[in-house]
């Protein structure tokens, strides 16, 4: 298996060399990529690194994180590697830890791993509250758009993933900044790609996160909104019709039905000042009951609907698949 690690450059003149040092000989590449770094990161590493596994890429203009990613999982695909590592070149993902995130994609237990800093309580002591209750909310906000129900902290950006994996993928359509991880994840549950978290601890400084909350929320919540409703089209309508289709189908519209006739009867007595019967309630009360129920048992199909065999398994050539 011939493992690559990815490091967006942006402004890390001052840590990427120790980054770059601090990766173990069982990496077969390093991808360096220049992100339109005004302080000339990509030249940077180029006049001053010694290690003969870095390859510098260098993007035109500044695509984003998601877009510097994207440069490197091509080259990594174009050059024959097996799996990716994306390391950010700041020193705060540690490349000790590669090895947890490329042992479940060699042992073919999962297509994509990604770091969870709230694993485990001790982790997240250090971590702002601020940011703790962010991901918290995007997290849940990404198991409804993205369908992975097993799976926290979606911004953390330490992954692995196997090559095989992203030449499925519509790379060039992937988001290129801070939605960049989340879309990762919508285009791999599209796949029915494996996805697994790894334990981690966070690590901050005194830096100020350039992940502004209050100000990414609505983009968020519409992005999420628009990767929800194509999730379901494609898994329950296009894809596949199964007994969540119907629980979803009959449950909204028995809530849509018992609203209107609810609504309708309501106003109809505030106009008339006449109370409506118990019986008018009931009718009312009734299918929204019954809708609310059904809504629940989709969501409950829905969380158990996960992935489980990983998809490289299934692309790998039978050579690779033959030697592990």
């Amino acid at each position: 298996m011939r493992i690559a690690v990815a490091i967006p450059c942006f402004r890390v003149t001052q840590h990427i060399l120790g980054v770059i040092a601090s990766i173990g000989t069982e990496v077969h590449t390093i991808y360096a990529i220049d992100d339109a770094c005004p302080d000339g990161s990509g030249r940077f590493i180029e006049e001053h690194n010694k290690d003969p596994r870095v390859r510098v890429l260098f993007n035109p203009e500044n695509c984003g994180v998601g877009g510097a990613v994207v440069t490197a999982y091509k080259a990594a695909i174009a050059d024959g590697m097996d799996i990716v590592v994306k390391i950010d070149g700041d020193g705060q993902m540690n490349p000790a830890l590669l090895p947890k995130f490329v042992r479940p994609l060699l042992r073919g237990e999962a297509d994509y791993t990604k770091g969870n800093r709230f694993f485990r309580p001790e982790s997240v002591q250090s971590m702002p509250p601020i940011r703790l209750f962010g991901n918290a909310v995007l997290s849940f906000m990404t198991k409804l758009s993205c369908g992975y129900w097993n799976i926290m902290d979606p911004t953390n950006g330490y992954t692995a993933a196997r090559t095989c994996v992203l030449a499925e993928l519509p790379l060039d359509k992937l988001e290129k900044r801070y939605f960049f991880e989340t879309d990762m994840l919508f285009r791999l549950n599209t796949l029915r790609a494996v996805v697994k978290d790894i334990p981690m601890d966070s690590v901050y400084a005194n830096e100020e996160s350039n992940l502004k909350i209050g100000k990414v929320l609505p983009e968020f919540l519409r992005k999420h909104a628009s990767r929800l409703w194509r999730r379901y089209v494609y898994n329950y309508l296009v894809r596949d019709f199964n007994v969540g289709t119907l629980y979803s189908i009959f449950g909204t519209l028995l809530v849509i039905v018992g609203s209107a006739f609810g609504a309708m009867h309501w106003l109809d007595s505030a106009l008339s000042n006449h109370p409506a019967t118990s019986g008018t309630v009931m009718l009312a009360a009734l299918p929204i009951l019954i809708g609310i129920q059904c809504l629940i048992a989709f969501l409950h199909y829905d969380v158990s609907n996960l992935p489980t065999e990983p998809l490289s398994l299934s692309l790998e050539s039978p050579a690779k698949g033959d030697t592990q």
